[in-house]
């Protein structure tokens, strides 16, 4: 629902080619603070002008990449003028911290930028942001892409209630677990994966729910975006996906209204069985599947009776 007025007989569109915009970007002072700068993830022309702005202005510049701040800034004309690109990433972030730490304690405007998108969201951004809030230092967003919220977009799934998870674990047993967990969740997830694992995860959420309608979403924004989508059952089999490459952002939609399978009840019980006491193991798998305790229980009984 929209309360924008619809449009009158003088607002009619006209045939006027598109024009040239008389976009600039400013030279500002800016005030001191850390500024998360968004950046795009694909298309180099989904930048704000207000992170243009920023990047223009900044007293100390930050980076994942160096080379890719530098190269964005060469696209959109930012000079450096004898700025420095401080490299700051997941392996020596600990090293350079204290460095930006001190700029922002001097009352320098510092802007830092992940590869691309959103910085903070799967990267080792929001150590720098704690640390600065934690100093009691500002801190500033300059919002923009994000591959999380562009999947989302383009999945066709509710988006009024929704969670990113990351990068699932690296080991079968982990994903196994975490993913499981997750599908309980009322809510759309949004998940980052390698696309080297994107068939593995997808045999393993057919594992917990094959009929559960996933959205595989691949080089958002760019030449080759790719949107597959379907029941995770289909997925499996789409020849698509075992030669995916670039990017990728799996969507999965919220549970539906069925009940578990006693199936997969007794297959879970019967797995912890193994290594737990009945109470502990119907404790987790009622937890597991959202059933009742005494339920549970009773049945982990007759399957510790029969064994």
């Amino acid at each position: 629902m929209t309360d924008r007025a619809k449009p009158g007989p003088a607002e009619a569109p006209t045939d006027e080619p598109a024009r040239r915009l008389a976009a600039h970007v400013e030279a500002a002072s800016l005030a001191p603070g850390l500024y998360l700068v968004a950046t795009p993830i694909g298309t180099a022309r989904d930048i704000t002008l207000r992170a243009l702005d920023v990047l223009n202005s900044a007293d100390l510049l930050a980076a994942e990449d160096t080379r890719v701040m530098r190269h964005l800034m060469d696209i959109h004309g930012i000079p450096l003028r004898g700025r420095r690109i401080l490299s700051y990433h997941d392996h020596n972030a600990d090293r350079q911290r204290p460095a930006l730490i001190s700029a922002l304690e001097a009352g320098k405007s510092v802007a830092y930028a992940s590869d691309a998108g959103t910085p903070l969201v799967a990267d080792p951004g929001y150590r720098l942001a704690r640390e600065a809030v934690e100093t009691g230092l500002p801190i500033h967003a300059v919002p923009g892409a994000s591959a999380a919220l562009v999947a989302l977009s383009l999945s066709g799934l509710p988006s009024d209630r929704f969670l990113f998870a990351g990068f699932p674990p690296a080991t079968r047993a982990a994903r196994a677990s975490w993913l499981r967990k997750l599908m309980q969740i009322e809510a759309t997830l949004i998940l980052f994966e390698s696309p080297r694992r994107v068939k593995q995860t997808l045999e393993e959420l057919c594992e917990i729910e094959a009929n559960r309608f996933t959205v595989v979403a691949r080089e958002l924004t760019k030449r080759f975006q790719e949107v597959i989508r379907g029941p995770a059952a289909e997925l499996v089999q789409d020849p698509r996906i075992g030669s995916i490459k670039g990017e990728v952002v799996l969507v999965i939609d919220r549970p539906g209204e069925t009940a578990p399978d006693e199936a997969s009840v007794q297959k879970a019980l019967l797995a912890r069985l193994q290594h737990m006491t009945v109470k502990d193991a119907a404790r987790e798998v009622a937890q597991e599947f959202g059933l009742a305790r005494r339920d549970v229980y009773q049945l982990a009984l007759t399957l510790a009776d029969g064994n």
